[in-house]
């Protein structure tokens, strides 16, 4: 197994799940590692943030940074340090949960907290930039406002009750969740006017409209409506909020929160961290929300000299099309990136039996020397939007794919069942298809040769191979769980929990041995330290060759057929996969 102190020597392949992807929890996932069949097989495995204490989105609205005790123990850290593998977690840098305990604080004592700051009151923030509209709520000047890239419709915001009785907007990037309770009589006592029959009446009308999921603030209450601001603060008090609540990054609390916190992740035996969302911490008024600069390295740098301090590798997830070349920016400030082109890149090529686009990304990485972790399936989605082109100051700067290419890629994934994420404008217009949710099996027709290619594939190519668990067992796209999961849930259909029975089964198919051999290769030939090397063939051919000293592994992948034949160096032996 490839083991090493430092990330950038190591090319180990990467595990990928939740705690309780595998079972209940992350002992289960441990269990299948101990397994014979996953000897040498991972060096890394990137846990997703459910490992700690969270409440919404999957895991990514964290409440605080301790071990989540219903998945996780102490012991399970040991024994994944037994096993040589290093381990990759999150820090949501741009957000924390309205359960945190600063937000709690925050709202407990209003104005009086001292994590007043922490977090970005809507209305401060864009004081003097804009006008309240009839909620009280500030609209920014139209320059300022068509600048803002948006990740859900509507204003990103969040309206919430303070001690006085007043609801404030605070800033909202991402997910957020209202729910409204049931009132009774005893609610409204404070209604001096009412008496218990009138309290009876309005107590009917407010649960009936909560339990048709009507807008609580558009209920007639009749000859009771000159009451209805003082009834409907009664129902918001009763509200449950869950939201991705945006730290202010200028105010040095949050600095000493992330001290704390890359200290404490450390001592969890973190290795890698991924920075999720960071590209949205810097906020400036006349700027974008997202990748502003120079705010947004300023951020990036002062969080990097922590990730010193606590000897961690940094990993900055950035979503963007590749005409913005944002990416190189990234790289060129010597972070590793991910590779959120492969994914569409693979699949392009497997149904058009072209290797031209992902021949030019291969190219591109070897010769700018990007350091990278790549994928195929993950916890999110297939990313489309990545691999445009971008039209900058009149120039055209070209994508992997050209505009058809993306489109017809879209149609393909999304005719096989895929599901759709959005991203909108500031009037809540659709603007973009961001991502496509679909199992990589599933989007690949469910045809095993085609995904053992796909799988070869991200194996041969540079950067360090990270793999998602319902991948490796050729899972299929769950739409139980994405309707299930209602508005919102299009990312459940790539998230099926597997039992230690469905683990076990799966390991006596051929799809599932043949990606462990390759896995196994790619995680211990010292072939792969070395340099890779891309033979000229036809259009419908892949041949890459890793070389290091005597060490060699050869990939020759037929895209017409997905035949595939690796031949690699094992000792004094030559040893051959005909697949």
């Amino acid at each position: 197994m490839i083991k090493s102190e430092s990330l950038n020597l190591s090319n180990g392949v990467m595990l990928n799940a939740y705690p309780d992807s595998i079972g209940k929890k992350l002992s289960d996932t441990i269990e299948m590692l101990q397994l014979p069949e996953f000897k040498d097989a991972f060096s890394l495995f990137y846990v997703l943030p459910t490992f700690f204490n969270s409440d919404l989105d999957r895991g990514f609205s964290i409440i605080d940074y301790n071990l989540n005790k219903e998945l996780v123990s102490k012991d399970d850290l040991k024994v994944l340090n037994e096993l040589n593998i290093m381990l990759k977690f999150d820090i949501v840098l741009n957000h924390l949960s309205v359960a945190s305990p600063q937000f709690k604080d925050l709202l407990k004592y209003g104005d009086d907290s001292k994590y007043k700051d922490f977090f970005i009151n809507w209305n401060t923030f864009w004081e003097g930039h804009g006008s309240k509209n009839e909620d009280g709520i500030i609209i920014p000047k139209k320059e300022f406002l068509n600048k803002l890239f948006m990740r859900k419709s509507g204003l990103p915001i969040l309206k919430v009750p303070f001690p006085d009785g007043s609801k404030r907007p605070y800033w909202n990037t991402f997910y957020q969740q209202i729910n409204y309770n049931r009132i009774t009589v005893a609610y409204l006592e404070s209604i001096k006017e009412l008496n218990n029959v009138d309290k009876t009446i309005i107590v009917e009308k407010v649960n009936k409209a909560i339990e048709g999921g009507e807008d609580i603030s558009a209920v007639n209450f009749k000859k009771y409506n000159h009451l209805k601001s003082e009834i409907l603060k009664v129902v918001d008090r009763n509200c449950t909020y869950l939201g991705q609540m945006d730290v202010n990054a200028n105010s040095e609390l949050v600095w000493d929160f992330y001290e704390d916190t890359l200290a404490k992740v450390k001592s969890f035996g973190c290795k890698v961290l991924r920075l999720d969302a960071f590209a949205y911490l810097h906020k400036e008024v006349g700027q974008s929300n997202f990748f502003n600069k120079p705010g947004t390295w300023q951020h990036l740098e002062r969080i990097k000299q922590i990730a010193k301090k606590n000897d961690l590798t940094l990993l900055p997830e950035i979503h963007a099309e590749y005409g913005l070349h944002l990416h190189d920016e990234v790289a060129e400030k010597g972070y590793h990136i991910y590779d959120f082109f492969l994914p569409g890149l693979v699949i392009h090529t497997l149904e058009k039996g072209s290797n031209k686009a992902l021949l030019k990304w291969a190219k591109e990485i070897i010769d700018k020397d990007y350091k990278t972790v790549n994928m195929l399936g993950c916890h999110d989605g297939i990313p489309v939007l990545d691999l445009k082109g971008k039209e900058v100051n009149a120039d055209y700067n070209k994508g992997l794919l050209g505009d058809e290419e993306i489109k017809d890629l879209m149609h393909i994934i999304m005719e096989r069942g895929g599901r759709v994420k959005n991203l909108y404008d500031p009037s809540g217009k659709k603007i973009s298809y961001y991502q496509i949710n679909a199992t990589y099996f599933s989007a690949l027709k469910e045809n095993e040769q085609k995904f053992l290619a796909a799988r070869a594939i991200q194996l041969f190519m540079p950067g360090i191979p990270q793999i998602w668990y319902l991948d490796l067992f050729v899972g299929k796209n769950d739409y139980e769980a994405a309707d299930k999961a209602g508005n919102g849930g299009h990312k459940e259909i790539n998230r099926t929990t597997l039992s230690l029975n469905d683990v076990r089964a799966g390991l006596k198919t051929d799809i599932v041995k043949n990606q462990l051999k390759i896995i196994r290769l790619r995680n211990t030939s010292k072939a792969f330290f070395g340099k890779l090397t891309i033979k000229n063939t036809s259009v419908n051919e892949i041949d890459m060759v890793w070389k290091n000293n005597s060490a060699f592994a050869h990939l020759e992948l037929n895209l017409i057929s997905y035949k595939l034949s690796i031949t690699y160096s094992n000792g004094d032996k030559i040893v051959v996969l005909n697949f």
